[in-house]
């Protein structure tokens, strides 16, 4: 059973998954109350996006790598995210 902080943590990827995609958020509100599976890859948007936004702040060039490392993971976490929608 999930513990709070991973419940809040899942919402708060699927918040932002809800904010980057507004066409498909009533299906996400929905799919997210019913579909475990979904949730948790909302958890994983967190983890992906907030690293990229970490890299993204610190100063230098020596993050490209991860840079695109981060952006093509949350890139594939969307797609398998519409592709539980549709």
């Amino acid at each position: 059973m999930a513990t709070t902080a991973e419940n809040d943590h899942d919402r708060r990827g699927l918040i932002k998954l809800m904010l980057k995609m507004p066409a498909l958020r009533g299906r996400l509100q929905i799919l997210s109350a019913t579909n475990p599976d979904l949730l948790s890859l909302c958890g994983a948007f967190e983890d992906a996006s907030a690293m990229l936004e970490r890299l993204r702040a610190e100063k230098g060039n020596g993050n490209r790598a991860a840079i695109a490392e981060y952006e093509e993971l949350c890139v594939e976490l969307e797609n398998d995210i519409i592709r539980m929608c549709q």
